[in-house]
């Protein structure tokens, strides 16, 4: 949608672009696309560009994810946002005895590069741009996915896409780490080292409040710990020698959308403003380097087993509140995944949702709409000071790993999630059909079974795989990843060559798993 196409209300009611207001008497002198972005990164935000709509999918085997993929996008999903199962997630082929009952379960399961070629079957990498949800094995999946666009003659300076690679947070909030916090800092800055000249499209990390937020975070704390796991990133990045007007665009951030549509919405502001300050007083000159881009997920913690068509609603509250907040791209959850991964059906409803608001709310048609808003503003500013109170203490710590290592923000999130639930329990929370408005639930609901097969299908797989490769480049592979991993050379061209020549993501998590170490 051109920036210079005129808007109007179903009353044909001129919209313009952006509305200036008074806050508390004074005049709301800050501007969308002007630093420090408060009221968005782009001057025109949706009018110039909708958000990307994505739905986060992936299950079972490469073959059945790759044509849920092709079905969203026959229906107008703009990026594919990958769920990975959890052996995937932290480095263990199909085949291994600890990967037993969690094959293909929480998201697709991918062992070597024969599986990411099923998965993009028919998808042009460089007309896509693919968010990957993994941190411990992103930049194993990194590769695969660098191997199958260079089968694919797609010119890597034209690739985008994101790998999640917050590592921070995974010993903070949601457990699926490898190698202890050094090394794995290590490799994640590798990774902005390599992309910076090798796939400068690429966003080299999704700095997620997300996870903090779904282990159970206030909103506040969801932009300090990840503000501060931010700060982290850009201080390894510098030690590292890397020019933060470089790797600093390519950073971008992932945050939850709850229910509280006033506060999610000021928690975006905040959070946006925040970032900006931080970057220039690290020494960012460049105002995309300061600028806070980030994708925004529903709350999946929000969502109920019980009345889950209820779901619904709260998807597009939460929606709501990502795009009043000015997100870049967002995923909408699907009312049944209380209960199972999304069935075709519910991951359409999801779909829909984003498409009725961005088509027929208006809300695309100004930029900031709730700006100069007396209580969004206040409220904006009132986040942002108890936030900046959080990042002080943990400055004071020595920074994000010093604090997680003393488990303070464990024990904050922990302490949140503990008073959250005590509310609901004692009904100072109204949970609707949970603590109140409850009934029997008589419609059925068509729930997606993932079949107790898939590892059995994917070992077979893995074996026939095996059998085909060289195993004399696959040990020298392996030897050259772990002389690299030894020594001071970026990990990233090891790791390529490795997957291309056939050595799986479990051999490749191994092999550092024997210079690195395991985090206990």
């Amino acid at each position: 949608m051109p920036d210079d196409t005129r808007r109007f209300t179903d009353s044909d009611i001129e919209i313009k672009k952006v509305y200036q207001s008074t806050v508390n008497g004074s005049p709301l002198t800050e501007e969308p696309g002007k630093f420090p972005y408060t009221r968005g990164i782009q001057p025109d935000m949706y009018r110039g560009k909708l958000w990307t709509m994505r739905q986060y999918a992936g299950f079972s085997t490469a073959e059945e994810s790759n044509k849920r993929y092709h079905y969203l996008l026959s229906q107008g999903v703009h990026g594919l946002s990958i769920a990975f199962d959890l052996p995937t997630q932290i480095g263990y082929d199909s085949d291994h005895v600890l990967a037993d009952g969690e094959v293909g379960k929480a998201g697709v399961a991918i062992d070597s590069i024969e599986d990411m070629q099923i998965l993009f079957n028919g998808i042009k990498l460089q007309d896509i741009t693919t968010s990957m949800t993994i941190n411990a094995t992103a930049f194993i999946l990194l590769a695969l996915y660098v191997a199958v666009a260079k089968q694919q003659d797609a010119d890597l300076k034209k690739i985008s896409g994101t790998i999640q690679n917050d590592i921070l947070k995974e010993y903070a909030a949601r457990g699926t780490y490898i190698y202890p916090p050094q090394p794995s800092m290590r490799i994640i800055t590798d990774i902005f080292e390599w992309c910076s000249t090798s796939l400068p499209k690429w966003n080299t990390i999704s700095i997620s409040g997300y996870h903090i937020r779904e282990a159970g975070s206030t909103a506040v704390q969801e932009i300090a710990f990840t503000l501060s796991n931010g700060k982290a990133y850009v201080q390894a990045a510098l030690d590292k020698g890397l020019d933060i007007n470089v790797f600093g665009k390519r950073l971008s951030f992932f945050f939850n959308a709850h229910n509280n549509l006033f506060e999610e919405i000021a928690k975006f502001r905040a959070a946006r403003k925040m970032w900006a300050i931080i970057m220039k007083a690290a020494g960012a000159t460049d105002e995309k380097a300061m600028m806070l881009r980030f994708h925004a997920q529903t709350g999946g913690s929000t969502l109920t087993a019980q009345q889950p068509l209820n779901n619904i609603s709260r998807v597009t509250i939460q929606t709501l509140a990502a795009v009043l907040g000015g997100t870049q791209s967002l995923h909408t959850n699907s009312y049944d995944e209380a209960l199972s991964l999304p069935t075709e059906e519910a991951a359409q409803i999801a779909l829909r949702t984003q498409q009725v608001v961005a088509f027929e709310s208006g809300i695309s048609d100004t930029t900031d709409p709730l700006g100069g808003s007396y209580f969004v503003e206040t409220l904006t500013r009132q986040i942002e000071d108890e936030a900046w109170k959080l990042i002080a203490e943990i400055d004071k710590m020595g920074g994000s790993v010093s604090a997680i290592e003393q488990g303070f923000i464990q024990n904050q999130i922990a302490k949140s999630a503990y008073d959250y639930q005590r509310k609901v329990e004692t009904n100072e929370k109204i949970i609707v059909g949970v603590n109140k408005f409850q009934s029997t639930e008589t419609k059925k609901i068509s729930l997606l079974k993932i079949d107790d097969n898939i590892r059995k299908l994917q070992i077979e797989k893995l074996k026939e795989f095996k059998v085909s490769r060289d195993n004399i480049k696959i040990e020298n592979c392996l030897k050259k990843l772990q002389d690299t991993a030894s020594s001071n050379e970026n990990i990233m061209p090891a790791v390529i060559d490795a997957v291309e020549n056939f050595c799986t993501l479990g051999e490749i998590a191994d092999e550092l798993r024997k210079v690195f170490g395991e985090y206990h």
